[in-house]
């Protein structure tokens, strides 16, 4: 063939392809299926769209275009099709869960994807202990975070245990009453504990699943408690951690975190004198350790224990003159005599020896 006739040819393979490239262009732009948000939002962005599960329950497939674009997925582009990886055509296949829950239980170990260290850190915690133990209503990451309005956790505080209220009503309602709650939820003082100061944050743990949590709460409570700074604003005793440490009670818990972590202790920590969620003010007619209630608190302890028992407890202060000052004066006055009375027996005891060498020494000459 002559390259004259070839051209024509040419010509009509260029032109093709002049018109197949523009074609693929723009429908890149518009998305493949599962490649970009606009190409599914196309369809769901319309009000109304819905399906019936197995069990009955709708489960809502409209996705509003504005909360997922202002979401943390929608300003960082993450596509629909980077979590929902099971959706490669249209029509989509049906959904292969009998329940809107089983179907969230099916979702959420995408979140791994882009979150692995955060991921990881659940499978140790009390949800997912819960849910292996076949509890489906535990918390996963949907729970907490949603699902297409995820955003950064944000001010007030006060939004974290409202979280945790949607599971946890019952302990919302004795932690709002409580010093810390009302604090934080009445007067909005961002400075108290929140339910993930103290049982953590992926990671969640509780007395429930975990013998050392009960150990080792005095640390969680010696996070604020020992903070100089912080109880200087409340005029609260920052000896809380060592006088407890340094009684009867605080060493031997110490002792059983150094030698048997996993074990239980009998030896009471703060959460069992003071509460655990419904902690109140040491003035509160309520509290634990008033002094009108602290017999009732050391008798779940001691049942034997009389009226002047709890007399014996100092309190989170160090003895001085203005805090218990017969204990104070009696131990300035053994910290006196005993040194005098040890440091003039050794000084006797020394210098009769000097006299008795001395004398020995003499008689030889």
């Amino acid at each position: 063939m002559k390259f004259k006739q070839v051209i024509p040819f040419l010509g009509i393979i260029i032109a093709t392809i002049a018109l197949i490239l523009p074609m693929n262009s723009a429908q890149a732009e518009e998305g493949e299926p599962g490649a970009t948000s606009e190409y599914c939002l196309s369809c769901h962005d319309s009000p109304g769209m819905q399906t019936t599960l197995e069990s009955g329950e709708v489960l809502y497939l409209t996705i509003d275009r504005v909360i997922h674009a202002t979401s943390v997925h929608g300003r960082n582009d993450i596509a629909c099709g980077q979590c929902h990886t099971d959706i490669q055509e249209y029509p989509h296949r049906p959904i292969p869960a009998a329940s809107r829950r089983e179907y969230n239980l099916q979702m959420y170990p995408l979140c791994k994807n882009c979150h692995e260290s955060n991921y990881d850190a659940t499978l140790d915690s009390t949800h997912q202990k819960a849910l292996a133990a076949g509890h489906p209503e535990a918390a996963i990451c949907t729970d907490c975070h949603g699902a297409h309005n995820i955003n950064e956790p944000e001010p007030p505080r006060s939004n974290i245990p409202k979280m945790c209220q949607k599971c946890h009503s019952e302990i919302y309602k004795t932690y709002e009453l409580s010093v810390h709650g009302a604090a934080l939820i009445g007067e909005g003082n961002p400075d108290v504990p929140t339910c993930i100061d103290c049982h953590g944050v992926h990671n969640f743990q509780g007395p429930s699943n975990s013998t050392s949590f009960h150990l080792f709460s005095p640390q969680l409570c010696a996070k604020c408690h020992a903070d100089e700074i912080l109880m200087e604003r409340y005029g609260i005793s920052t000896q809380v951690f060592d006088t407890y440490v340094s009684d009867f009670h605080g060493t031997t818990v110490v002792l059983f975190e150094k030698i048997a972590p996993d074990q239980e202790t009998n030896k009471p920590v703060c959460i069992d004198c003071h509460g655990v969620h419904d902690m109140r003010k040491v003035d509160d007619p309520e509290s634990h350790v008033i002094k009108e209630n602290l017999l009732d608190t050391c008798q779940k302890c001691h049942p034997d224990a009389t009226t002047n028992f709890p007399t014996a407890w100092l309190g989170h202060y160090e003895p001085s003159p203005t805090e218990a000052p017969l204990v104070f004066f009696v131990d300035l006055f053994y910290k006196i005599i005993i040194p005098v009375t040890i440091g003039g027996m050794a000084i006797f005891v020394g210098a009769d020896a000097a006299k008795r060498i001395s004398g020995k020494i003499g008689g030889k000459k």
